[in-house]
C-alpha cells in the first residue's frame, strides 16, 4: 500500500487549521466567561494549536525545498543502492502546489545526466528515480549496450569489473563503464547475462527519456515510455544515510556522498 504523506499532510494541517480556528473564534470567548474550570482549554484546541504549525513547516520544507526518499532497488547501481537514503532539491525545476502539482515558478528544466525523481507514468503514487538521457525533441537510440543522443554517440570508457559486497553484491561481475553525457561523468553497469531493451526513440515535447544507471536491470523509458515534465519531483543531489539489509548495518563510507 502507497501512502501518499504529502495528502496526509496537507489533511492534517487542515484539521488542525480548522480545530484551531473555530475555538478562536466562538468556543474561547465563550471559556472566558465561564467560571473555574470551565474555562480551561480542551486537550483536543491544544493539541490542534500545538501541531499547527509544525505541520505548516514540514509541508513548507517537503513541498518547496528538500524532501528525503529511499532507494528500494538496485536500478541505479552503481550511482545508487539498495537501502541508500536520499535527499532531493524540490526547486531545481520549479515550484509547485501540494498534491496538485500545479506549477506556481518556474526556474530551470532537467539537463541529460540529471539524477531525477519522478512520479511513475504508469501509477503517480509511486515515484522512481532514473537519468535523464534524453530531452524534448530527441532521437535517443540504444543498441547493443551503446547510447547514441541525436545521432552523435555518447563516450563510454571500460573501468574493469564491478566487484561489491552487501546488497550490492548481485552485480559482481557485470561490466563497469565510466559514461559521459554533455559533460556529465557517471559510472554505469553493463551485465552480459541479461538481454537489454533496444530501439529508437523520438521524445515528445514536454516530456523526458530516462534510464537506470544498471542498464540491464531497470525498468525505465524503454520499457514504458517517456516521463511528463508535470511529473517530476525534482533533482536528488545527496545521499545522507544507507542501511545495508544483507550486512543489517550502516554504510557510513556512503553517508554525504554526492549525487552525479
Amino acid at each position: 500500500m502507497n501512502i501518499d504523506f504529502q495528502a496526509f499532510m496537507v489533511i492534517g494541517l487542515l484539521l488542525t487549521g480548522i480545530v484551531w480556528a473555530v475555538d478562536a473564534w466562538y468556543f474561547a470567548p465563550r471559556r472566558k466567561q465561564s467560571p473555574g474550570d470551565g474555562g480551561k482549554e480542551p486537550l483536543l484546541v491544544e493539541y490542534a494549536r500545538s501541531f499547527f504549525p509544525v505541520i505548516l513547516v514540514v509541508l513548507l520544507l517537503r513541498s518547496f525545498l528538500v524532501e528525503p526518499f529511499r532507494i528500494p532497488s538496485g536500478s541505479m547501481m552503481p550511482t545508487l543502492l539498495d537501502g541508500d537514503f536520499i535527499l532531493v532539491n524540490k526547486f531545481s525545476y520549479g515550484l509547485r502546489l501540494p498534491i496538485l502539482g500545479t506549477e506556481l515558478l518556474e526556474i530551470d528544466e532537467p539537463a541529460r545526466g540529471d539524477v531525477v525523481v519522478f512520479r511513475y507514468p504508469g501509477d503517480t503514487s509511486i515515484d522512481f528515480i532514473k537519468r535523464v538521457i534524453g530531452l524534448p525533441g530527441d532521437r535517443v537510440a540504444y543498441y547493443r549496450d551503446r547510447l547514441t543522443i541525436n545521432g552523435e554517440p555518447v563516450s563510454q570508457r571500460l573501468l574493469g569489473t564491478y566487484s561489491a559486497s552487501g546488497v550490492a553484491m548481485s552485480m559482481s561481475g557485470a561490466s563497469l563503464r565510466l559514461e559521459t553525457i554533455d559533460g556529465v561523468e557517471h559510472e554505469i553497469l553493463e551485465d552480459p547475462r541479461r538481454f537489454a531493451r533496444e530501439g529508437v526513440y523520438i521524445i515528445p515535447e514536454g516530456e523526458y527519456f530516462v534510464m537506470g544507471d544498471n542498464r540491464d536491470n531497470s525498468n525505465d523509458s524503454r520499457f514504458w515510455g517517456t516521463v511528463p515534465e508535470e511529473n517530476l519531483v525534482g533533482k536528488a543531489f545527496m545521499i545522507w544515510m544507507n542501511w545495508d539489509s544483507v550486512n543489517g548495518s550502516v554504510t557510513w563510507g556512503r553517508l554525504g556522498h554526492s549525487i552525479k
